[in-house]
């Protein structure tokens, strides 16, 4: 039994839900009215609807994310409602940092294409023009969002490759980090070499990579998404990178996840992963023991160490 489950079972009346989907709408209704606290992870369905129907004073008084991204809970109904909304911090930052770097190295230097050819059993050898991608190296990198993991991302980049780091931030950046310096959106995506976003989900986020700001990246320019699907324009990421308007893509997030496009998956320039940020038994590990503590302080009537509003 994984730790954070011993130390749940431990502590709380614990009913575990079969299955590895998310909660349906209705599945989150029934949650909120059966359950003192809940355990939610990406995905489940704490939509202000589902929060109407558990009625104005639900049973559950906790929703404790198993993630740092909260955006399929609505916090506005939830506070409504009287339900506190904590997320787990902190513990995903190296291992998301980790896939940006994975994704940036991947779609500059072709990898993708290169695994599919050897398993397509294609491959007639090395040849000296095959899948030229780009050096990463030394170019310029562009982080939309300079939070942990946005500066974790601008020391790997800096530190590990020596990369020249430009950001955009919603508010003033005392630290960076690394030698970096703010730029707006509009001149980043300009400037950037490489393009990686790293912003939470919300209303203010949606769509915030769309049509005009892929125009304005150069030709041979990557953008990678490590955050939240919906932040970046899907169908005119596709446009873009179909058109050659920039060289590739690296994803870990999707609009509508878990659904991908068939035009996006045709794509020999996009890189896709199947939302790998945190996927390290360590990480879910500390994530869940998080979690936890969120819970534990709630039922102990302290303050929440990781409240989301």
């Amino acid at each position: 039994m994984p730790p954070a489950v011993e130390a749940a079972v431990e502590g709380f009346d614990v009913t575990r839900r079969p299955g590895l989907g998310p909660l349906t709408e209705a599945e989150a209704t029934a949650a909120l009215q059966e359950f003192d606290a809940v355990l939610t992870t990406l995905g489940d369905q704490f939509t202000a609807a589902a929060f109407a129907a558990a009625g104005s004073a639900p049973r559950c008084k906790i929703l404790a994310n198993f993630g740092v991204g909260f955006n399929h809970i609505d916090i506005a109904a939830a506070q409504a409602a009287g339900v506190a909304v904590t997320n787990t911090p902190g513990a995903v930052t190296e291992a998301t940092a980790d896939i940006a770097l994975t994704l940036m190295l991947m779609a500059a230097r072709r990898a993708g294409e290169g695994e599919r050819l050897v398993r397509s059993g294609a491959w007639q050898g090395w040849a000296p023009m095959q899948l030229l991608g780009q050096q990463v190296s030394g170019k310029r990198l562009g982080i939309l969002g300079m939070g942990r993991i946005g500066k974790a991302i601008a020391r790997r980049g800096h530190f590990g490759f020596g990369m020249t780091v430009g950001y955009t931030n919603r508010s003033a950046v005392a630290d960076p980090g690394v030698p970096a310096q703010a730029i707006a959106l509009a001149d980043l995506a300009a400037w950037a070499d490489v393009l990686v976003v790293a912003v939470p989900a919300s209303p203010a986020t949606r769509h915030l990579i769309d049509a005009g700001v892929l125009a304005l990246m150069p030709a041979h320019a990557i953008l990678v998404n490590i955050a939240r699907g919906d932040v970046v324009e899907e169908a005119a990421l596709i446009a873009a990178l179909s058109t050659g308007r920039i060289a590739a893509a690296g994803l870990d997030v999707y609009e509508q996840e878990p659904l991908v496009p068939q035009a996006l998956r045709d794509l020999p320039n996009a890189v896709l992963l199947p939302h790998l940020g945190t996927a390290v038994l360590e990480v879910r590990m500390a994530m869940g023991l998080m979690a936890l503590d969120n819970l534990r302080a709630f039922a102990a009537g302290l303050p929440l160490p990781n409240r989301v509003r």
